[in-house]
């Protein structure tokens, strides 16, 4: 059955869609005790759909995690992952391109990073970067990452195309809960190496970040490979949004197990 609240979530009508409307602290009207139980039975029905689509390898699956720093990107993949055949799931963490990423294409690392047929590849972080930090940041000319969106679209297409579903989520974090998670991050002394001075720098850029993260979402949600903005300030709420958009999509793809070789008839080892 159909989520109406998860389908909520996607920018189905990116000519009107507006990131400031939606609300980091949304709840979607479920409560935190049962959305936690119902985390798990889901994680019970990916892994099944995992393995028949491992099984099947005939087509693949890419989720894609961006989002603002202190959002929850590695928590999202702990949670919905733990107690998923790993042999099945690839996690790519993109950082700053160095050595020969440095000097190719911004899509030659990509390219290379997705999932082969029969897995499930998540992004944490993505190419979108490429039009993100290096315009907000001025990295590259605004002649440049215009240029982007359209590579970035023909890029998923091929993708599509060639047989890999993908599903694009943006943890949208709150200012005011950002600032809370970095504080405990600076309080705690096994999480203080995760902070960045460069994250204080980061957060004055608030402002042209949600204007960068506007255009994405509205340039770059299509019908083959769509962006859903997930509440993520509560870690409870998150989880299960993404984890459902997951499911969902592996549903649709209805993997099956190939025939047996020997097919369905009696058969005694001797």
């Amino acid at each position: 059955m159909a989520d109406n609240r998860i389908a909520g979530l996607r920018v189905s009508r990116p000519k009107s869609f507006q990131l400031d409307k939606c609300d980091p602290n949304d709840k979607l009207g479920w409560n935190k005790e049962s959305a936690i139980a119902e985390l798990e039975q889901v994680k019970v029905e990916l892994d099944a759909l995992q393995k028949r689509l491992s099984a099947e390898a005939e087509r693949s699956v890419l989720l894609v995690l961006q989002a603002r720093d202190a959002a929850g990107k590695d928590g999202t993949i702990r949670s919905i992952f733990s107690g998923i055949n790993p042999a099945g799931v690839s996690v790519t963490s993109f950082k700053v391109p160095a050595g020969r990423e440095a000097v190719q294409d911004y899509l030659w690392r990509v390219h290379e990073a997705c999932p082969p047929d029969g897995e499930i590849g998540v992004f944490n972080r993505s190419h979108y970067e490429d039009v993100l930090v290096v315009r907000v940041k001025g990295i590259v000319a605004e002649s440049a990452w215009k240029k982007r969106f359209r590579h970035i679209n023909d890029f998923e297409r091929m993708l599509s195309d060639e047989g890999t579903a993908i599903i694009k989520c943006f943890l949208n974090v709150s200012r005011d809960e950002q600032a809370k998670r970095f504080q405990e991050r600076l309080d705690d002394p096994t999480k203080r190496w995760k902070f960045r001075e460069g994250d204080l720098a980061d957060r004055k850029l608030w402002p042209k970040f949600q204007e960068a993260y506007q255009d994405v979402l509205t340039k770059t949600s299509t019908s083959y490979a769509p962006w859903y903005v997930v509440p993520a300030d509560r870690n409870w709420v998150r989880n299960l949004a993404v984890a459902k958009i997951l499911l969902k999509s592996l549903e649709d793809l209805h993997p099956e197990y190939p025939e047996p070789e020997l097919g369905t008839k009696p058969i005694k080892v001797v």
